[in-house]
């Protein structure tokens, strides 16, 4: 796999990844032509999960490699990673209260945003998990361009790594959209559109990620760092509460440390 992505270009291997990122966002939203419920144990377990392989990534693939990356310029290690780290969480925070937005299994009063009244109930479902999916597309496509910006501590393997592991993830968002619809009386055919459409925005994040840190190197540690707030945002804000929300904390919490084991291991391993 690794040598297949060695002859493509930096934007090139970026589509790649969030395609399987989109297709695998498509797969979970596809469980809707097989049945119209899903266990809530197993979706609160699958999204415990996902949190875990996010905290995983943003660490490992994002946090780390920017640290660094820092530690060779003038300025303390530490610094560009807190700025771009808390830089992400806020952007995110400030998308978050501006675009109406829905998380699933939530009631329609407790939609966010401005005016999400003035929407239905599936673009908001929808909305929420395409703002999620953002900064996962950014991170992909941030860590392709920091090997050919050819960084020592970027290597290809740890980019296609991040890729399988939001890929791995992205399942459950797929389902965790579409199943809700599908609940409230959608068709099949539209409920997968929809669960799937959110997936659409990654390889557009990223490849503005990789446009960025080839044409403003720079900025490299900031960007990975920015990526990094912004997944370890969705998760506090978002994944880590919906997996609990159900009662079923403790499965929840045991998934989400097997999601982070299985990321650290793939990305160790193969990184």
């Amino acid at each position: 796999m690794i040598d297949f992505f060695v002859t493509l270009s930096p934007i090139t291997q970026a589509l790649f990844g969030t395609l399987f990122t989109w297709g695998m966002t498509a797969l979970g939203a596809a469980l809707v032509f097989t049945t119209k419920t899903m266990n809530q144990k197993l979706l609160d377990g699958m999204l415990g999960f996902a949190g875990g392989v996010m905290i995983a990534a943003s660490f490992w693939s994002l946090l780390s490699p920017a640290i660094d990356m820092a530690d060779k310029d003038a300025l303390p290690a530490w610094l560009p990673a807190a700025i771009g780290f808390m830089l992400g969480a806020v952007f995110l925070w400030g998308v978050d209260k501006i675009i109406p937005h829905l998380h699933p299994n939530s009631k329609m009063e407790d939609a966010e945003g401005i005016q999400p009244s003035k929407r239905r109930r599936s673009t908001l479902l929808v909305l929420a998990i395409t703002l999620h999916n953002i900064p996962e597309g950014l991170a992909i496509g941030v860590a392709f361009g920091a090997v050919a910006a050819g960084f020592p501590s970027a290597s290809l393997a740890a980019a296609v790594t991040l890729a399988i592991g939001i890929g791995i993830q992205n399942f459950p968002e797929g389902t965790a959209v579409s199943m809700p619809l599908r609940r409230e009386g959608m068709s099949r055919r539209k409920s997968f559109m929809y669960g799937q459409f959110s997936g659409m925005v990654e390889p557009i994040s990223a490849v503005i990620g990789v446009l960025a840190v080839t044409l403003m190197e720079p900025i490299l540690p900031f960007a990975l760092s920015f990526a990094a707030g912004a997944m370890i945002f969705v998760v506090a804000e978002e994944v880590i509460p919906g997996s609990q929300e159900n009662g079923n904390k403790d499965l929840a919490s045991m998934c989400l440390m097997i999601g982070f084991t299985v990321m650290m291991i793939l990305d160790v391993a193969l990184g």
